[in-house]
């Protein structure tokens, strides 16, 4: 409020994440029914829950870099990698615990993605996009041509299972608290971070990085800080993933899976955490079911061949994005606001 206390300010309000009790019931609910899931679902969604909590940390990363900085990111797979290989070297060589290596993990990905975004400072558009593939091609390049008794070559690494004061996480249960905890504290620092004078640096420099300079903004190095940001939650998100899966081999992190990582931003929504969150449920809900459905069709119709699983999703995600594009630019959070903003001024137009 103003200090005449007649006419709301919105700034503040604007930094508050949850600004009802019904938003406070819901979010609480919601996490306690996570907590629960073990005990309420199926070994097979306790799967599913753990590989959307793993990407929701690199989408949200991703959502920081390129929907709040507006900077064009499809390296974010070999971030990712960087994050994996550094947690599954740590840990295997030198016995830390997942309490160390993950940050280290996010670290040693920051560090990558922040040589990468130096050179936003100077590009931008297509440019900037070809500069983050190249992150892709250096990442596997370095991998399978260094010794392999450095980064374990073709042949990948195996990774020890997490381990805390002799408890030895194993398990899809055991893993998804895990998962849980890290999802929940990066999620909520992502809100953090948009909340801050950083945020607003990053929303400054995507609406118009010259008119940012002006206003004092150091815009190079927004634009790197947005890129060590982003990288930093691809790092922990790999270093999850190495964890969960117990071996990293360099073909799971490809420019495929960059483009799956973008294709949820897009679809939920870019500019938004939540928009993040909901992207990476709607694409992962896909890509199961196709991998379910897929191997059922290429039995029941030969000719199609036992790759149709991956050319399907390929085919599918592909004009899942091309549809956004045109019908749903602004992604499902926008049309949400939308129909928000319908209801409270309800029965006016306007």
């Amino acid at each position: 409020m103003d200090p005449s206390g007649i006419f709301p300010t919105s700034y503040r309000s604007d930094r508050r994440i949850i600004r009802t009790r019904w938003q406070v019931l819901a979010l609480v609910l919601f996490m306690a029914l996570l907590l629960l899931a073990p005990y309420l679902v199926s070994g097979r969604i306790i799967a599913i829950l753990n590989m959307m909590m793993i990407s929701a940390v690199i989408a949200v990363g991703l959502q920081i870099c390129t929907g709040y900085a507006g900077q064009i990111n499809l390296g974010q797979a070999a971030f990712m990698g960087v994050g994996a290989y550094t947690a599954s070297i740590l840990a295997s060589k030198t016995g830390l615990t997942f309490l160390l290596t993950i940050p280290l993990a996010g670290l040693s990905a920051a560090l990558f993605g922040f040589l990468f975004g130096l050179t936003a400072a100077r590009i931008k558009g297509f440019y900037l996009a070809l500069t983050t593939i190249a992150a892709q091609f250096l990442f596997h390049f370095a991998v399978l041509n260094l010794p392999s008794t450095w980064m374990g070559g073709s042949n990948g690494i195996t990774v020890p299972p997490a381990e805390l004061f002799g408890l030895r996480f194993v398990g899809e249960t055991a893993q998804f608290y895990m998962n849980f905890a890290v999802t929940a504290i990066m999620v909520a620092g992502a809100f953090g971070i948009v909340r801050s004078r950083f945020g607003r640096a990053f929303v400054a420099v995507r609406d118009d990085d010259v008119a940012a300079g002006i206003m004092g903004i150091n815009v190079a190095a927004t634009k790197a800080n947005a890129f060590l940001i982003g990288a930093f939650y691809a790092g922990v998100g790999g270093a999850l993933w190495a964890y969960l899966i117990r071996f990293v081999g360099v073909d799971q992190f490809t420019l495929f899976h960059s483009i799956f990582f973008v294709a949820m931003i897009i679809v939920g929504g870019m500019g938004s955490i939540v928009g993040a969150l909901v992207g990476v449920f709607i694409i992962r809900i896909i890509q199961e079911i196709i991998a379910t459905v897929g191997p059922n069709i290429a039995d029941s119709v030969s000719f199609l061949g036992g790759d149709i699983v991956f050319a399907g999703m390929n085919v599918v995600l592909g004009g899942v994005i091309a549809l956004f594009m045109i019908l749903e630019p602004k992604g499902l959070m926008h049309r949400w606001n939308i129909m928000k903003s319908s209801y409270r001024i309800w029965p006016f137009p306007y």
